[in-house]
């Protein structure tokens, strides 16, 4: 598995492309050196269906379900999608910047979208995340890694804290990080 000169993951039978609109350009000379890693599941705490991907694209139908509702009008993204199954989707290319950060801040730094790739596992904060799920991400952060200058890996309670608690507490750091075969430094 790599990432392409264009920002897109391959070989294509790894990953699903779902272009989403919710997308643009990097600040120039900005090169992703962080990896945020959230959860996401529509609606909460359910795990089937193509909610999500519909929800990056633009093309949710908010009527299908009441909770939906509350997120009507939001324009996000993020630049992968996995699975409970370990499935990649990939919505925005690494080499531009996908809108999954929000307001966040990271080492003095503010806009953590000018620079981070985000990464939403398909999940909740106190539902274990699946074995298939950590395989994939560990894999996906060996291709990041060696296409682009990451340096920190954190989570989107990190990065945006008393906003955000993804991936919350049943996300086992640990685990990944040994997968993953970066640095442990790189890890909160």
């Amino acid at each position: 598995m790599h990432i392409d000169r264009m920002g897109w993951l391959h070989p294509s039978s790894t990953v699903q492309l779902a272009p989403s609109p919710n997308a643009n350009a990097r600040p120039l000379d900005c090169e992703p050196s962080l990896l945020v890693i959230h959860n996401i599941s529509l609606p909460p705490n359910q795990f089937s269906g193509d909610a999500v991907v519909q929800f990056f694209q633009n093309q949710l139908d908010f009527d299908s379900h009441p909770w939906f509702e509350t997120i009507r009008g939001m324009t996000v993204s993020a630049h992968f999608f996995i699975r409970r199954t370990g499935q990649l989707v990939q919505f925005v290319s690494t080499d531009e910047r996908a809108w999954h950060a929000g307001v966040s801040q990271f080492e003095g730094r503010s806009s953590c979208n000018d620079f981070s790739i985000g990464v939403e596992l398909e999940g909740a904060d106190h539902i274990p995340y699946t074995e298939a799920q950590y395989q994939s991400l560990s894999a996906l952060t060996t291709a990041l890694y060696q296409r682009y200058p990451i340096q920190a890996v954190r989570g989107h309670e990190h990065i945006a804290p008393g906003r955000k608690t993804d991936p919350g507490p049943s996300f086992n750091w640990w685990h990944y990080a040994t997968q993953s075969g970066l640095p442990l430094r790189f890890f909160p």
